[in-house]
């Protein structure tokens, strides 16, 4: 991926078999994109993966009137307003100075999607992996991996 896509967020969805995808134009206007999420009534859900300055990713997940949170590295917060508002909206607790770097949130938030938590906290564990390319093994195992480098390449 390039350089270009170092910050963005798209929208995935599941209904009838397959999955579509779109851009979302801000990846920090995170109320946006829950809306967005919450509009998509399929019989799959929702769900947003956020790439953040090299630095981290988000995942929301939406499934009827059930919201899932996912971040790959809790301390990020101590950084980025983006991450702090996100552990707010998903009330999980701001991370200390000290806080080792730990994804936070729902590690099962793929699972119904044959993406468990121990697969998800491995790929987050990878230090030779930056956000986009994680969000691209994320894709890739759930099923929309070619329709994601399509979008981000277009």
């Amino acid at each position: 991926m390039s350089e270009e896509t170092q910050d963005f967020a798209i929208e995935a969805w599941h209904e009838d078999g397959r999955w579509s995808l779109a851009s979302l134009p801000d990846p920090d206007d995170l109320t946006h994109i829950i809306d967005r999420l919450n509009r998509q009534q399929t019989n799959g859900g929702a769900v947003a993966l956020i790439s953040i300055d090299d630095e981290f990713f988000l995942a929301i997940r939406v499934l009827g009137s059930h919201t899932k949170y996912f971040i790959s590295d809790v301390t990020c917060a101590l950084d980025y307003e983006v991450a702090a508002e996100f552990l707010e909206i998903a009330e999980l607790d701001q991370p200390e100075e000290e806080d080792e770097p730990l994804p936070a949130g729902d590690l099962d938030i793929f699972s119904d999607l044959s993406m468990h938590s121990m697969e998800l906290s491995t790929l987050c564990d990878d230090a030779d992996l930056f956000p986009d390319e994680q969000i691209e093994a994320i894709a890739n195992r759930l099923g929309f991996g070619e329709q994601l480098t399509e979008l981000l390449e277009s």
